[in-house]
């Protein structure tokens, strides 16, 4: 399986967030919302959890 990530640093923020989530894609859904509602205030709910689902990137192997 294809870990994913959730990189903050790619999305410009008012704290200039330099989080990166990595792990198995519900794993990142999870914590990156959760990261999403406590730290940049935004409303829980499944669109957010379908925003970020849709903002995942595959992690590049490491060698």
């Amino acid at each position: 399986m294809t870990r994913k990530i959730a990189d903050c640093r790619k999305y410009p923020s008012e704290s200039n967030c330099s989080l990166t989530i990595s792990g198995e894609e519900d794993e990142v859904v999870r914590a990156a919302t959760e990261h999403a509602v406590s730290v940049h205030e935004h409303p829980d709910g499944p669109e957010l959890r379908e925003q970020v689902r849709s903002m995942l990137e595959d992690e590049k192997p490491t060698v």
